[in-house]
């Protein structure tokens, strides 16, 4: 256990003994984020003028944007035993220099192989950055003010797929595509330089062993998971290919299960699922987002294919969901302490699944200011429940377990985007099977069947007791009476 963890020692917190950092630790951490969530998103827009710069073909560029999601999905698992070992602060500045570097090196690329391996660079960066810089957040905030913690640390986590897009084909028209990457370098440098100055480090345990074993296991299992859904939707590789790989990491993963029943200190504690609000928050929570986190691959699609928008028109339209995103952040807290984490995540998952199949009533001819106003009303929804999901996953996990939260949290949510990428492209090929041109009606019944996964989380969220999470969300009310 961390011998400096206020959570264990009673000692105070970070922000308790220097109120500045109220606000400079989350602005840290949201920089370390949103670099991340961008680096996801923004490489789409430019494919085919890096594939034309390359001399390689534009269904070829798909490897370098796997590439990183497979190379966090093999790594995150493991942040939370660096931070432990070394110390956080120490691995956070590290991972932002690792990571800019790497977004260095992505603008200097001048062959397919060049990128390929600096998009790992980057990946390995970002797979450390992000959740040590959450588990700085959740170490440096008391309880009772976690939800504006994980609320700044939502805010990126929902702008960048959003802003990612439209910046990058920004970049790429007026500038260069290298600057998708270099923009990235004035964001390290200050996160550095910040990290340094003003997040208190951790003390380190050297008597961690490093599970090599079970890394092995759940880091191949989850790159050959995360590659076997990325390509349902988009293949690159044969159907049978396909099923290999899936299977291939149900059994690693599974194997690992078993491993990590006898491991004194295994890659990934799967003890956690036994704590209510964890598995609530990650998996219910998780499958929430899979039906939310498709709505930004199906809706610039439907604008633009479907529709016959711009690129820029349709980002202007898409954008504004990153605004809603801010609007949630003052009410977040006073809903949570009126109605409680199970009637929040319960009507924020039936309120989404209503506003994605509402998406199904847009048309060619509907005006682009109620487009614009319909898509911020999606951004309240998403936003609030990706706020609430995420605190609910830690309001009551131990101090001893809060850096292999972070890490195993880290992994699910990841998952979940692609999960939700991956869905709603497969349900685009299964519905046009016969041929058929990806026409509005086609998209609108993309959008229907994507509305109902929202709703496949419910049942989790009701199983919630009064007494889950509330020291972080102040709501009191009698225990519900038994059956």
């Amino acid at each position: 256990m961390d011998s400096t963890d206020p959570y264990s020692q009673g000692q105070t917190f970070a922000v308790e003994r220097n109120p500045r950092l109220r606000y400079i630790i989350p602005a840290v951490v949201a920089v370390a984020f949103l670099m991340e969530q961008l680096d996801s998103t923004i490489l789409i827009t430019a494919v085919p003028d890096i594939a034309k710069s390359l001399g390689t073909t534009p269904v070829r560029m798909n490897l370098a944007v796997t590439t990183y999601i497979l190379t966090l999905a093999m790594f995150i698992p493991v942040s939370g035993w660096f931070a432990d070992r070394f110390g956080a602060r120490r691995i956070f500045a590290l991972s932002l220099f690792i990571f800019t570097l790497g977004s260095i090196l992505c603008g200097l690329a001048t062959s397919l192989p060049m990128l390929i391996a600096t998009r790992a660079l980057q990946g390995f960066g970002g797979a450390m950055m992000t959740p040590v810089g959450r588990l700085i957040l959740i170490r440096s905030f008391p309880r009772s003010q976690l939800v504006t913690a994980m609320t700044y640390m939502t805010l990126p986590a929902v702008m960048g797929p959003v802003i990612g897009p439209v910046l990058g084909g920004f970049l790429t028209t007026y500038l260069s595509w290298r600057w998708i990457f270099w923009v990235n370098l004035p964001f390290g440098l200050i996160g550095m330089a910040m990290a340094l100055r003003y997040v208190e480090d951790t003390g380190r345990d050297e008597s961690i062993r490093f599970d090599f074993p079970g890394f092995v296991m759940v880091g191949l299992g989850c790159v050959l998971l995360q590659y076997g859904i990325e390509n349902i939707g988009r293949p690159t590789i044969p159907v049978w290919a396909i099923i290999l790989t899936l299977a291939a990491a149900g059994l690693l993963l599974v194997g690992f299960i078993r491993y990590a029943r006898t491991a004194k200190s295994p890659a990934v504690d799967l003890t956690l699922f036994r704590l209510r609000t964890f598995r609530i928050g990650t998996l219910a929570g998780g499958i929430c987002r899979v039906g939310l986190n498709g709505v930004p691959f199906l809706l610039p699609l439907m604008l633009q294919v479907g529709f016959g928008l711009s690129p820029i028109v349709s980002g202007t339209l898409t954008f504004v969901s990153a605004l809603s995103a801010l609007a949630v952040r003052p009410v977040s807290a006073k809903l949570l302490k009126l109605y409680g984490f199970d009637r929040m995540l319960t009507w924020s998952a039936v309120f989404g699944a209503v506003v994605v199949a509402g998406f199904a009533l847009i048309t060619p001819d509907t005006p682009h200011w109620f487009i614009i106003i319909y898509v911020f009303i999606f951004g309240l929804a998403r936003a609030g429940q990706f706020m609430t999901s995420n605190t609910l996953s830690y309001s009551d996990t131990p101090a001893s377990q809060l850096s292999r939260a972070t890490s195993l949290g880290g992994v699910l949510q990841q998952l979940s985007v692609s999960f939700g990428i991956s869905v709603a492209a497969m349900l685009l090929d299964l519905i046009t099977l016969d041929g058929s041109p990806l026409t509005p009606e086609k998209f609108h019944t993309a959008f229907l069947l994507m509305a109902i996964i929202p709703l496949l989380g419910i049942p989790g969220f009701l199983k919630l007791q009064p007494e889950d999470g509330v020291q972080v969300s102040g709501h009191q009310r009698r225990p519900k009476k038994p059956s």
